[in-house]
């Protein structure tokens, strides 16, 4: 479900009563992690984690206008997803990611390449999502992106 929110605070305020408080909680142990240098803003109808164009000046290669994504989180009809690009783009982080998911959730991993989608808000693993969410520095990012996905 896309959001047409403009600002953040916005998105989480038109959420269901349900949903509210676990993506709360969620944006806040993201930020609470998140390297230096990453921002937070809505972007395609999600709260989003970019590397901002004055950092990157380059912005994304699918539309340059956009800042360079890295992470979002979105309320969707089924659940709450994760999209993390480093687990996309990086093998061994995402082999990390996939061996120590079993000791913080005992249900099984339900991802895409990069999406997490946790069908319960119960089930989202916010002391293992924050540990990832360090993972991963802004200049890391970007050497990841360029080399491996910006063609």
């Amino acid at each position: 479900m896309k959001s047409n929110a403009l600002n953040i605070e916005n998105y989480i305020n038109e959420l269901s009563v349900e949903r509210r408080a676990p993506m709360l909680t969620l944006h806040q142990t993201i930020l609470s992690n998140l390297p230096k240098g990453f921002e937070a803003q809505m972007n395609y109808g999600m709260i989003a984690y970019v590397v901002p164009h004055r950092i990157y000046p380059d912005g994304y290669h699918c539309n340059p206008q956009l800042p360079l994504p890295f992470m979002a989180i979105a309320s969707q009809k089924n659940g709450v997803s994760f999209y993390h690009m480093g687990l996309y783009a990086n093998e061994n982080l995402l082999a990390w990611f996939k061996n120590e998911y079993p000791k913080h959730c005992k249900t099984n991993l339900d991802m895409g390449k990069s999406c997490i989608r946790f069908k319960k808000t119960e089930h989202i693993p916010f002391d293992l999502l924050a540990e990832l969410v360090k993972k991963m520095q802004v200049k890391d990012w970007i050497s990841i992106y360029e080399q491996s996905i910006k063609k």
